[in-house]
């Protein structure tokens, strides 16, 4: 029962926030109503994903070496400092276009090489995947793309900071609900 729990809310996730590009006609006809809509919906996603991936029996397809905790681990840092990027707009917010996408899609990829499971590959490559499509739609929707104004450096200082604060308490807390995702 696990698994196709799984399935249904990397489903939901997905389906939650392509909504209004997907069926933009629909969503405008829910107006502000239809952000709570969604909320809801991602929400839940995340409260069905979390319970199927538990419930699931894992069906092992690979075993990662332990040196591949580092790769992990460094690309879970990129996602963070992506998404610090995106919050902060630094200076290489003018060079990425999609930098919160692009951190998910980091933190995704991360999580798929090092959990070797059926259900790993559906959730982490899932969410994979809808990230890319995300890029690809948004792109489509809006070709053209300003680029922000410049920024201060010191703003750069302050995302590695905040990825690496962020990285640790996030670490902290992946240790007690799981698997600790530090190595040793």
């Amino acid at each position: 029962m696990g698994t196709p729990l799984l399935i249904l809310g990397v489903a939901l996730w997905a389906g939650a926030h392509q909504f209004k590009r997907l069926a933009p006609e629909k969503r405008a006809g829910l107006g502000d109503r239809g952000k709570g809509l969604v909320a809801v919906a991602l929400l839940a996603s995340i409260v069905v994903m979390t319970i199927g991936y538990r419930m699931a029996d894992p069906v092992w397809l690979w075993v990662s070496p332990p040196w591949m905790t580092h790769v992990n681990n460094l690309l879970v840092f990129l996602g963070f400092y992506l998404f610090a990027v995106s919050g902060l707009k630094t200076g290489l917010h003018q060079r990425i276009r999609h930098p919160q996408l692009s951190g998910f899609k980091a933190w995704a990829l991360a999580h798929l090489l090092v959990v070797g499971t059926l259900q790993g590959v559906i959730l982490f490559g899932g969410l994979l995947a809808w990230a890319v499509v995300s890029v690809i739609l948004i792109n489509r929707a809006n070709r053209d793309w300003t680029r922000p104004p410049e920024a201060a450096m010191w703003k750069e200082g302050v995302a590695v900071v905040g990825a690496l604060f962020a990285m640790l308490v996030v670490g902290q807390i992946h240790g007690w609900l799981g698997p600790w995702p530090f190595g040793g």
